[in-house]
């Protein structure tokens, strides 16, 4: 997640990110969450006209915009909704405002809560590819977000919210009459990280990280039909994957000319499960490099992909979704089983058994409709059949394994990506310098200096054979720039990109 200063809510020192024009960012574009650029409640399908037509390989920077704060039940005005704890209305989101005022049909009961933006035409997709989506970066857009439990939805539902339920009359005139519970989030920063935090009934708060991803990422479907935004589907949606933050890699099966991606949804933080009904939801701004994949690609997990795939650095994510919990952790299995088999090598009652004793399978969510199931299959327990490769702007830097750790040498990243190398043979350290912005890394210690303030890193840098080398990981918190892996043949293949925010 990018760094950014993050304050108790109201304080108007927080960066809230309001609209801008192209000009202002870095990607090839940009995308707000302005009305012609939206639906509510419903994904795009063959039918839908794109917003954008980019080229392969192009990164896009999408505002998106949470529904929390603009639906019916919380009087579909956002600035008296939030003026209500305590925000002021330059640190509500314009587009937020103007959605909720305008008079774009959207139907509480019947339709999708969520905002989707786009869709986006990729030039030379066709039915049969697959996209590849990194996600580069993900940028809170306000200090405070809303988690939520509505009626008749959750894990449990008719026990939860605890009152009659809604009562006659309920509409966005009247919205306490839903008597649905919803519970203001404001962020913290705490030793540089950013945290949400709940107040606890008989004194006292409760603070979780903040781990922000994108809850619905997907294609169009290949039908004329009204899609709903809320159940996952084979071409992605609404999938809620916690995974699936900055640095993941996401496949999806195209079934429609130019794929039609489109993004919403966006977290702040989710437990597996979303078990309340919602997670911590709240508006990011994204960006993303969007790769059209043709059949017979090594870098493609499954010959035939017929439904989301993901990757980060430390695992394969295979999904199975279905409106029973017991068929959705089947197909899970079934699609992890097909990985290994294909894409590993590994024969079918190898991986079974390898998947008994060492594979976790998480329920990502209960609560929409269709449920959620993915497998963690972990990189490192293959890591003696798979080569490792690097590259910065394309060119491939020295890289290697060490410990089952992924290490590249400081002064070859650094310098890819602009910096000036100096050392300090003294004090074993590192130093990079770009821009007036320097880093100390001191070698086989936790702690390393950025523009002179002390900053905790585990992972640190090691020396071998004369060489200063870094964990890749560790090269998002150092220099700022994007690292996301594919899986290529048998190359973990990680790609390096300067911060485009």
């Amino acid at each position: 997640m990018t760094a950014v200063p993050a304050h108790a809510a109201g304080n108007t020192s927080f960066p809230i990110l309001q609209s801008v024009s192209k000009d202002q960012i870095k990607a090839d574009y940009y995308v707000p969450s302005s009305l012609e650029n939206i639906s509510w409640g419903f994904l795009p399908n063959r039918d839908s006209k794109s917003i954008l037509t980019v080229s392969s390989g192009s990164t896009i920077t999408f505002d998106t915009l949470s529904h929390e704060g603009i639906l019916e039940d919380q009087g579909r005005d956002p600035e008296k909704y939030f003026a209500s704890f305590g925000i002021q209305p330059d640190q509500v989101l314009n587009d937020a405002k103007a959605i909720a005022a305008s008079d774009l049909p959207h139907d509480f009961d019947a339709d999708g809560p969520h905002v989707v933006t786009g869709p986006i035409d990729i030039q030379g997709a066709e039915p049969g590819d697959v996209l590849k989506v990194e996600v580069l970066s993900l940028t809170p857009r306000v200090p405070y977000g809303v988690i939520s439990n509505r009626h008749y939805k959750g894990a449990l539902p008719g026990e939860y919210p605890e009152n009659e339920g809604r009562k006659e009359g309920a509409n966005a005139a009247n919205p306490e009459l839903y008597q649905n519970i919803s519970k203001f989030t404001p962020v913290e920063e705490i030793n540089g990280k950013l945290y949400g935090v709940l107040p606890i009934e008989k004194g006292g708060q409760v603070r979780f990280p903040l781990k922000p991803f994108m809850g619905l990422m997907g294609v169009a479907p290949d039908t004329s039909e009204k899609v709903s935004s809320v159940p996952p589907i084979e071409t992605g949606g609404n999938i809620d994957i916690n995974e699936l933050g900055v640095g993941s890699t996401l496949y999806l099966p195209i079934q429609v000319k130019g794929g039609l991606f489109y993004t919403g949804d966006p977290h702040f933080a989710q437990g597996d499960g979303e078990v309340a009904l919602t997670a911590m939801e709240a508006s990011l701004r994204g960006t993303f490099r969007l790769t059209v994949l043709k059949p017979g690609d090594p870098s493609l997990p499954r010959a035939e992909l017929k439904q989301p795939f993901a990757e980060t650095e430390d695992y394969w994510i295979p999904v199975g979704l279905d409106a029973d919990l017991d068929e959705a952790m089947k197909e899970a299995v079934r699609e992890a089983l097909g990985f290994l088999n294909e894409k590993l090598g590994m024969d079918r009652a190898t991986a079974y058994a390898y998947m008994s004793a060492a594979t976790d399978y998480e329920v990502s969510q209960v609560v929409d409709k269709t449920k959620g199931i993915h497998a963690l299959i972990h990189k490192r327990h293959f890591i003696n059949n798979l080569k490792l490769s690097i590259a910065i702007h394309g060119s491939t830097l020295p890289s290697s394994i060490i410990n089952d750790e992924f290490y590249v040498p400081l002064r070859s990243v650094a310098e890819g990506l602009g910096y000036e190398v100096k050392w300090d043979p003294k004090k074993y350290a590192a130093l990079a310098s770009a821009d007036g912005k320097t880093v100390t890394i001191p070698i086989g210690q936790a702690i390393f200096e950025m523009d002179g303030k002390a900053v905790y890193n585990s992972d640190a840098a090691m020396m071998k054979d004369g060489v200063t080398l870094i964990p890749i990981r560790s090269i998002p918190v150092l220099f700022g720039a994007h690292v996301n892996w594919t899986t290529s043949g048998n190359e973990l293949k990680a790609s390096v990109t300067p911060a485009l925010d």
